[in-house]
């Protein structure tokens, strides 16, 4: 559990990282990491002081296994309302299969994929209670901007909290050895449009799916990153 910014923390799930605010007296949880991983959630919520009934809500940047792995433990133990966007609630809500997608280009991405990504693995599924869209403003955690950043999953979505505090990015880039794409692509032109997209906002913190966060200079590190 690492602290982004107050209020907001940095949870890892098996290789996967979820994003969990605070907000007054409730809590709200972004992704759910890989399957068995739901114990790093409950010992969090403890750490605050907090009961599991305080975690309100489970928004999903998007639909892929290490993304919604622990999902129905965690729902099942808290009761929390989820969101996720309308193209990849059905993954969610079957469990699988999952969607084809592509390596992104370089060596350690070809090695990486082709160790983590099986489009046939299956999850418990649960059920999505809302669905989002680009461009809505959630009315949680005192407003959460939804931004459409489609490419890597058809459904994947990013986040503004606090006005241009903190990025919720999911999968647009990964953070593991220093900021770069993510594992692969299921439309990769459609990808490279959405992490212009996310470039050309403005925000202090940002924390991705994969990898650590970053603190400071967020939007001016990744517009360094695509040559903006």
């Amino acid at each position: 559990m690492k602290k982004i910014i107050d209020d907001a923390w940095l949870l890892g799930l098996g290789n996967a990282n979820a994003v969990l605010l605070r907000d007054g007296d409730d809590l709200v949880l972004f992704d759910a990491g890989f399957p068995d991983k739901e114990q790093v959630v409950f010992d969090a919520i403890d750490q605050l002081g907090k009961r599991r009934s305080d975690l309100k809500h489970l928004i999903f940047t998007h639909g892929h296994p290490d993304h919604i792995g622990s999902a129905a433990a965690i729902v099942r133990e808290t009761g929390a309302t989820t969101w996720m966007h309308a193209a990849d609630a059905p993954l969610a809500e079957t469990g699988g299969p999952f969607r084809s997608m592509t390596r992104a280009p370089g060596l350690m991405h070809a090695l990486v994929f082709r160790m983590v990504w099986n489009p046939e693995e299956r999850m418990q599924p649960f059920g999505i209670d809302r669905h989002m869209a680009d461009g809505d403003v959630l009315p949680l955690a005192g407003g959460l901007r939804v931004i459409g950043t489609p490419g890597h999953c058809a459904g994947q979505v990013a986040f503004l909290w606090r006005g241009e505090r903190l990025l919720i990015g999911g999968d647009a880039f990964m953070n593991v050895f220093g900021l770069a794409d993510p594992v692969g692509f299921e439309d990769e032109a459609e990808g490279r449009r959405s992490q212009r997209k996310l470039a050309a906002l403005q925000f202090d913190a940002a924390a991705f799916g994969h990898g650590g966060a970053l603190t400071s200079k967020a939007a001016s590190r990744i517009r360094h990153k695509l040559g903006m």
